[in-house]
């Protein structure tokens, strides 16, 4: 398996020399993290991670429990920023912009626990979602049938999968339904890379299959990042791989070839593999 990339046991100069292979300058990076490091303390939850999303590119992120996989994501979105390292997107450092820049820029995110509105339908929370990353989203008058917000919301309806249960509440919705509802929120507002904190969670086999036939539909120029503990999902649904350990970069790999890696089988994956 020679093409896998291995990083275990680098010497920190072989990682600065990765990267910088991933040059921050290529116009086809949407996300290049450059030995972004997230401390608590003298606790380095994620240390010295880098690696490169390209536009357009379906891309996961894997580990065991306590990997530093979600704190890696909550340093990209600026919820917990970087304390060293350098974060860019679309070629644009975006080390130090707080969260709602970031969001403005075009990144999104979901969330492992909900963050829906309970009460409200289904089109009430995509609507919200739309106008949340609107222009004129403080304006106190109602949008009507033919606004631009209730167009939208309609499109992402249809593109969650979610049109038939449009005036349902929330709190009816099974998990896998949430789920759906969390990416068409994401999707509000054409963003250009959207982070999944294990969108499979919990869910049921056949909601299972709706979220690969979800994520499978969205656009070819549609960035995203996951990080899933359902292997099955996570392998099926993107062309590109890393996996951490203790905060670090283990590997970085396709598919096929994360699968085929004997210590990454030994770790994270089981001897069903």
């Amino acid at each position: 398996m020679a093409s896998i990339t291995q990083i275990r046991g680098e010497p920190a100069a072989a990682r600065a020399a990765a990267a910088q292979a991933h040059s921050p300058l290529a116009s086809n990076d949407a996300l290049v993290l450059e030995g972004v490091t997230r401390a608590f303390g003298a606790l380095r939850a994620v240390d010295g991670v880098s690696l490169a999303v390209a536009a357009g590119q379906k891309y996961a992120i894997l580990g065991s429990n306590g990997a530093g996989k979600t704190t890696l994501f909550n340093a990209i979105t600026g919820d917990f920023p970087a304390t060293a390292g350098r974060i860019l997107f679309f070629g644009e450092d975006i080390t130090t912009l707080p969260p709602h820049e970031r969001i403005r820029k075009g990144l999104r995110r979901t969330y492992q626990s909900s963050l829906l509105f309970r009460e409200l339908t289904v089109r009430d929370n995509l609507f919200l979602a739309v106008r949340g990353v609107a222009g004129g989203r403080f304006s106190l008058r109602r949008a009507g049938a033919r606004h631009g917000s209730t167009g939208a919301t309609n499109e992402l309806l249809e593109r969650s999968r979610l049109a038939h249960l449009a005036d349902t509440r929330v709190a009816e919705l099974s998990h896998g339904q949430q789920r759906q509802l969390e990416i068409g929120m994401a999707l509000a507002g054409a963003p250009r890379l959207i982070l999944f904190d294990e969108p499979a969670a919990g869910l049921s086999p056949a909601e299972r299959r709706e979220l690969v036939a979800l994520l499978r539909s969205l656009p070819a120029h549609m960035s995203y990042v996951l990080i899933e503990h359902d292997l099955d999902i996570a392998l099926r649904v993107v062309e590109r791989v890393t996996v951490m350990h203790n905060g670090r970069v283990l590997c970085h790999g396709t598919p096929a070839e994360i699968e085929a890696d004997a210590q990454v089988q030994a770790i994270y994956m089981g001897s069903r593999h």
